[in-house]
């Protein structure tokens, strides 16, 4: 034993079901967990979904931990061992992290902590709609430990040989797992010790926009779901609370798919991210507005 707190770095892209899968962690760990949450946008909409589990608790709100908040982050995880002392820290990175420069960063400036695992989320229905990766993805795959292949139940077999072929195409030493809803013994995830090695690198994200709503008023379910089903081609995620005049719902949407499932919230709290989506903000804005009742 070093006596060096182990961290597990949740990654992967946006709407893979990084939250779902940390959801299931605290479901079901009896260890003493402390969550540190990085959210990308003005409205921190995941810490809100687990608020209320019996861990501590940090948010990295309004940027990307791996690049903008790295100062920020190294802050929360030495008040957070100082004030906790938990068994176990485990970070949920936003979707457009790329988890290298985190690990460089825990490797050389946090020497009281000590990388256990990075869990890589992929979502294999998207990854055979849009099968270009791109960078972010990519290196969110590289620098895995276990990837989770989530959301198989939306594939077929042969869609998902496609995927794990593609997998192991960018990163033939992480072991993989098949999910859906991230449903998984999650021990087996922990305690897995591997160094990490990377090269420092410096990022950024300067085609992502973040779209944020919020309003007291309850909303035209007809009128959202309108919406929902038509929301243009620069949102590829969006998230967050919608209060209806029959009760609140926790929206969820993935490149043009999309789910409601009850959730108690006062307000509509909505973000809305993609690569241009600065460009349909007043739109979106206005149509939302339009909904209010």
């Amino acid at each position: 034993m070093t006596g060096k707190t182990p961290i597990v770095i949740i990654t992967g892209y946006l709407g893979c079901g990084k939250t779902t899968l940390l959801k299931n962690i605290l479901n079901n760990t009896k260890r003493r967990l402390a969550i540190l949450m990085n959210e990308f946008g003005e409205i921190a909409i995941d810490s809100k979904i687990i608020e209320g589990k019996n861990v501590k608790m940090a948010e990295l709100a309004g940027g990307c931990v791996c690049c903008s908040l790295i100062g920020e982050f190294e802050a929360a995880v030495e008040e957070i061992i100082k004030e906790v002392a938990p068994e176990m820290i485990v970070v949920e990175t936003t979707g457009l992290a790329e988890p290298d420069a985190l690990i460089v960063d825990i490797r050389d400036s946090l020497p009281y902590i000590q990388l256990d695992t990075v869990i890589t989320v992929a979502d294999a229905d998207a990854t055979l709609r849009f099968p270009d990766t791109g960078y972010t993805g990519r290196i969110q795959l590289e620098t895995a430990d276990v990837v989770l292949i989530n959301k198989t139940d939306l594939v077929d077999q042969k869609g998902l040989d496609e995927v794990k072929k593609k997998i192991v195409e960018i990163n033939d030493k992480a072991t993989l797992f098949t999910t859906s809803y991230c449903r998984i013994d999650t021990e087996i995830l922990f305690g897995l010790g591997i160094e990490k090695y990377f090269a420092p690198v410096r990022h950024s994200h300067p085609d992502i926009d973040c779209i944020s709503y919020t309003s007291d008023k309850a909303i035209s379910r007809e009128g959202f779901e309108k919406i929902a089903h038509n929301l243009p081609g620069e949102v590829y995620r969006a998230k967050g609370f919608v209060r209806f005049s029959d009760g609140s719902y926790l929206f969820n949407y993935v490149a043009g798919r999309w789910d409601m499932e009850e959730f108690e919230s006062e307000k509509t709290e909505l973000v809305f991210i993609g690569a241009g989506a600065s460009k349909v903000r007043e739109k979106i804005l206005n149509e939302l507005k339009g909904c209010e009742i």
